[in-house]
């Protein structure tokens, strides 16, 4: 293979005039002949026996050439891309010049990698909201998993009151007779939700398990059924069974039982620290992303657009496994569900992709500028991380995750770093950065 010519045809764009010898087209050419003719017939032998000098006599080598080309102009394009030091994000337009037994020339336009120049990424100024955990907090979460290790009993001791679960039949009327949708039996209704229409389950607070009864309401003049709009109407119930959460003690017995803490305290001051230590991630996040943000001011690019393109339609994907990892649906049923068009669809990914894509250029740049590289050593302890992630041989992350690529990443990730380092932050309080809105 010969790279005989690297020509700039547009901003972005670059034309390689790739040439492949007689002795390696020579080569490719025997090779398809041997191939193709296991399925070619020559008279006197049955199909794919015959001799290859035969085969080449009675079809020709030009026969030939098209496949020679096609298992060919791939390394010969690969090989040209890395001599050439581009980097492509598409597809190249590939062209075939000549072709003849002293091999064959080819073009291919593909669009590369733009040139980034990032003015300033040291020494950034930025604010940092910091948040200190308040007590509140701690005993909300602690509300949260006493909720979660409530019981449920039984009542017969009290007639029903918000905040229970009443299991109770109901048949509606209107005028005295009875409306489409208006029954149920065996309805599991918790009181003081809200799930009924306005007045239903304050009527049905007061009453003890076994008890019939009348509830006199009005639906809202906003009901979707036009007939019963506004309408006064009489649910004949019986209520069944009531159902209590009997909340447990905020004790140090209650430590014991869901954690590995003796003390209710010692459960305390593990929520405080939880908190306060998502708290900071939350804190550091938001300043990484207005570090970014400073960064892509001073960033200068022109991008194409297939870049854009290619990040949108990722993102479509991995939202696209989500949906059917989670909620068992195919992307054709929930635009259908959610009444959008492929289209919408994928131009709402279309700011996060460019973010993303100029994020990702800048920091390239970033490292590429600093010399980021990364170590044998580090490169191995990541291969061995990742094994341990998706419980795999590390053998097998080795050939699935391409060197490059990780190594690339992860070079990202330190150029990040550098710049957080390199900051000047200053840090200030949720209210005193609310205070300068």
């Amino acid at each position: 293979m010969e790279l005989r010519q690297i020509e700039k045809t547009g901003t972005n764009e670059v034309k390689l005039t790739i040439a492949v010898t007689a002795e390696e087209f020579g080569r490719a050419v025997d090779a398809a002949i041997r191939e193709k003719g296991k399925t070619l017939t020559v008279h006197g032998f049955r199909k794919g026996k015959a001799p290859k000098a035969l085969i080449e006599k009675a079809y020709g080598r030009e026969f030939f050439y098209q496949d020679a080309v096609n298992e060919t102009y791939g390394v010969a394009y690969d090989m040209a891309v890395a001599e050439a030091k581009i980097v492509p994000v598409d597809r190249a337009e590939i062209a075939l010049v000549d072709c003849s037994e002293e091999g064959y020339t080819l073009t291919a336009t593909v669009t590369v990698k733009p040139e980034v120049s990032v003015k300033k990424y040291k020494g950034i100024k930025a604010e940092k909201i910091v948040t200190e955990v308040a007590d509140s907090q701690v005993e909300g979460e602690l509300a949260v998993m006493l909720e979660r290790n409530a019981r449920i009993i039984e009542v017969e001791d009290r007639p029903a009151q918000n905040g229970d679960q009443a299991e109770i039949d109901y048949e509606g009327f209107k005028d005295g007779v009875p409306f489409e949708g208006g029954k149920g039996e065996h309805f599991p209704l918790e009181l003081g939700s809200g799930q009924f229409i306005p007045g239903f389950e304050d009527q049905v607070c007061g009453h003890n398990a076994g008890d019939e009864f009348d509830v006199n309401v009005s639906f809202p003049e906003d009901y979707p059924a036009e007939e019963l709009k506004g309408a006064p109407v009489v649910f004949k119930c019986k209520l069944h069974s009531i159902k209590a959460k009997e909340m447990p003690v905020a004790d140090d017995e209650f430590a014991k039982d869901v954690s590995e803490f003796d003390t209710i305290d010692e459960l305390k001051a593990d929520i405080k620290a939880k908190l306060q230590e998502k708290a900071d991630a939350q804190s550091e996040a938001e300043l990484e992303e207005k570090l970014v943000d400073a960064i892509l001011t001073n960033m200068e690019a022109e991008i194409p657009e297939c870049m854009y393109e290619a990040r949108m339609e990722d993102i479509a994907a991995d939202f696209e496994n989500r949906l059917a990892r989670t909620a068992g649906l195919t992307l054709d049923e929930y635009l259908k569900y959610t009444g959008a068009d492929k289209e919408t669809f994928f131009e709402g990914f279309k700011p996060q992709a460019e973010r993303q894509v100029k994020i990702r250029l800048a920091l390239e740049e970033i490292a590429k500028l600093e010399k980021i590289e990364m170590t044998e050593e580090e490169m191995n302890e990541e291969f061995k991380t990742l094994a341990e992630r998706y419980e795999m041989k590390e053998e097998q992350v080795r050939k699935i995750v391409p060197a490059e690529e990780l190594a690339l990443d992860l070079c990202v990730e330190k150029a990040i770093k550098l710049v957080r380092d390199a900051a000047k932050v200053t840090e200030i309080t949720a209210e005193e950065a609310a205070a300068k809105e």
